[in-house]
Parts: structure tokens; sequence; C-alpha cells
């Protein structure tokens, strides 16, 4: 009975020893946007691959407010990582714009993802072909403080234009849309992922104008604001836009706190830059991400774990 009981407190013990030695398991945030937008499905589908391709690894995608509010998340601690617009990050971290006066500390960057477009789109009836034939319409330029009122002025000012050059409307993209179909604007800022259905409903009720953004003017904006890289929207994506049509896109990008270690941030970017057959799997947008293209429109620096892996690569110094 005595060596019974002797064996039993051993295996107790033993298995007390083990249990001490695992390793914790690491429950982490990533901070997203709204249920029916883009950002919450494509989080739970980085957080996924995190999930099941590093050991101990718990990652949990939370809907929010979207990029204003999740890199607020990030420099409280209150989230650990965030999808968020490249040109919201960068007013974060060097308080401008709409955080003048709030730079926020402790926000880097893993790297960008896929592109959103502003899309420059114009009633057939307005006449408009150029950014130069804005002037003196009404245009609408997203909601008041969004991310969209600032591409429409940094665009306007690479064409020497302001605000008081135009009539200017704050309005959702919906409410865009529908000034244009019942002519009450002449034209909109838009900036979403390629095609937007607003302007796709646009497009086959009254037909629309594609704006370019080119030539030294793009050049200007680009070299100001490094956030912004230059892209094009096919032909087709619109009804009747058959034509390739030059444009700016900002780009999707995972924040990261900076008091995160370097090991485990890097883990988590070797992960998802090596799995993206699976992402574009679980999510559309995974097939227009890869590593080449996540070192581009970057301005906040990287978080030390993820330049290790890009130098790795070759894709940074």
């Amino acid at each position: 009975m005595k060596k019974s009981l002797t064996a039993v407190l051993s295996l107790i013990a033993a298995a007390a020893v083990l249990t001490g030695c695992a390793p914790a398991k690491k429950n982490y945030i990533i901070a997203t946007g709204g249920t029916s937008g883009t950002y919450y499905p494509f989080g739970g589908a980085v957080a996924n691959i995190w999930n099941t391709k590093i050991e101990n690894m718990n990652v949990t995608a939370q809907a929010t407010g979207a990029s204003a509010e999740n890199l607020r998340l990030i420099s409280k601690g209150d989230a650990e990582y965030a999808i968020v617009q490249n040109d919201v990050m960068d007013y974060a971290y060097n308080g401008t714009d709409m955080f003048e006066g709030q730079k926020l500390p402790n926000i880097l960057t893993i790297g960008t993802l896929y592109p959103e477009v502003v899309q420059i789109a114009a009633s057939k009836k307005s006449g408009i072909k150029t950014i130069a034939d804005l002037k003196g319409k009404r245009v609408s330029i997203g909601d008041a403080g969004s991310g969209v009122e600032f591409n429409a002025k940094q665009i306007l000012e690479g064409y020497g234009l302001t605000f008081d050059d135009i009539v200017k409307n704050n309005l959702s993209f919906k409410e865009s849309a529908e000034g244009l179909q019942n002519n009450t604007l002449d034209a909109c800022f838009i900036t979403a992922g390629v095609p937007n259905s607003a302007l796709q409903e646009l497009a086959f009720t009254n037909g629309l104008v594609l704006i370019p953004v080119d030539g030294e003017a793009a050049e200007k904006i680009c070299k100001k604001y490094s956030f912004y890289t230059k892209t094009i929207i096919p032909g087709g994506t619109y009804k009747g836009s058959e034509e390739d049509v030059a444009a700016l896109a900002i780009k999707a990008t995972i924040a990261v706190n900076a008091n995160l270690d370097e090991a485990t941030v890097y883990a988590m970017t070797k992960a998802l830059f090596e799995n993206l057959d699976e992402l574009s799997q679980a999510h559309a947008k995974g097939k227009e991400v890869s590593a080449a293209a996540a070192v581009t429109g970057i301005s906040v620096p990287f978080h030390a774990g993820a330049l290790k892996y890009f130098k790795e690569l070759g894709l940074a110094q």
C-alpha cells in the first residue's frame, strides 16, 4: 500500500513539473472593423493562420470602429495587432491631420496588405474629365474627418486646388453615389477596394466617369505622402468604363504594439507570409497580398520582428 501511494504521488509530482514547464498560451487581440466590412473577416482569416501555424498561440479578431479606433487600442495596449489604413496610421504616428496634436505612442507596422483605391467618379452629365474640371463643382469628399476627406484634400493639393475651389459635401459612399444618380452632386471621392458596390450600382443605373490621377501630379503627391502607391483601375471594372484608369491607393496594413517581443512578431510575420495560399482561400483579398508588396507604402517604422523577416527575404535593409 505504501509503495502504491508513493508511486501515485510520484506521478502527480511529475505531472505538475511537466505542466509547469509547458509554454504559456499567448492570448492576443487583432482589432479589425465592423462585422459587415472587409477588415473583420480578413482579420479572422489572419488570426486563424496564426493560431494554427504557431504553437500556443490564441489570437481573436475583435470587431471595432476601424482604423482610428484600432490605433488607439494598439497605443493603449488594449489590442496587440490591428488592421488599419496606412495613411491613418501615418497621421497617428506623426500626430497630424485627424490626429493633430494627438500623436500616439507604441505603434509600429508589420507590413502592408492590399490596396484601397482612391476612386474619383463623376456623373456623365457633369462633363468632368480631369481633376482640374472639379473646380466649382459639387463634390463629395467622404464623411467629415474621415480618411477619405484627407485623401481628397491631398489629391486636390497635388493639382493646385483646395476645398475652397469646390462645393464641398461630406457624405457617405452610398449617399455620394445617390447624389450622382439624382443630380445633386457632380463628383465624389471614394476610398475602397475595387470594385466598390456603390459605384457598381451607379455605373449600372446612370453610368459614371472615372477621373485619373497621373503624371507629374501623381509623382508629386506620392513624394510628399509616402503612404500612397500608384495603381490602375482596370478597364471593365465598372460598366461603361472600358479603359484602364490611373489612380492612387492607400493600403490596408497590419499595425502592432511596439512592446511585443521580437521573436513573437517575427514568428507571426513569417507564418502569415508563408501561408498566403491559405489566406487566399479564406478571403478573396488574400490574393492581393505578397511579401514583396508588404514593404511598399510604408511610412511608419517596422517592428524589429517584421524587419528581421523581410531582411531574410532581401526585401528590406
